[in-house]
């Protein structure tokens, strides 16, 4: 059985990722996933031991996807595709999370500082009649950051929500130097693959 109708639902609470499809004519209806609460998350984001940074994103956006898709069922709600994504930056084989703290967030920016990383961007699709997965894999390379340029940054509410203490669409952009791959998978949510999945599970996409 395909999706019903071309709307889809969004597990995910990514503003980003809202702009990103509105940008290419995407309905979406959001099906958000707790993350926290006396039950805790209901998709646990902590990272496995000796879990390689592309099995790391990949499993999470799957489970994501899967969680909300059991949802749908359970809830009775009109069975569309679920769509989910998970972003990570990686540098040296360490995955670098969302920093919790200034501390946290200048530690990660003096070790991008003049150097290249990977952003990966892992989306999971999944349908009554579908289960697909891609995994999008960005470089980014910054430019040398100054100590002042850092602690301003850091002073900001800009890196406490993103991955590796930046994103891209932000005032950080003033620090990236040169990127390969895909500018909205940096963001977090790579359009072009994630059109051609959501195709795969039926929508009626032109």
């Amino acid at each position: 059985m395909k999706p019903v109708e071309k709307k889809i639902y969004l597990a995910s609470k990514s503003p980003r990722r809202r702009e990103l499809l509105r940008q290419v004519g995407i309905d979406f209806e959001l099906l958000l996933l707790r993350s926290d609460g006396p039950r805790g998350a209901d998709v646990t984001e902590e990272v496995h031991a000796g879990e390689a940074p592309l099995d790391y994103v990949a499993r999470v956006a799957r489970e994501k996807a899967a969680f909300a898709a059991d949802l749908v069922v359970k809830r009775r709600m009109a069975p569309r595709a679920v769509l989910s994504a998970d972003t990570t930056v990686t540098i040296d084989g360490a995955i670098l999370g969302k920093p919790a703290n200034p501390a946290e967030a200048s530690a990660m920016l003096q070790q991008l500082s003049g150097r290249t990383h990977q952003v990966l961007t892992s989306i999971a699709v999944a349908s009554p009649s579908f289960s697909g997965q891609i995994t999008q894999v960005s470089e980014v390379r910054f430019g040398v950051l100054s100590p002042a340029a850092i602690a301003a940054y850091c002073a900001s509410s800009e890196p406490y929500d993103k991955a590796g203490g930046y994103g891209i669409q932000g005032p950080a952009a003033q620090f990236i130097e040169h990127i390969a791959g895909s500018h909205s998978g940096i963001m977090g949510l790579p359009i072009y693959e994630t059109v051609q999945l959501l195709r795969q599970a039926g929508l009626p996409l032109p």
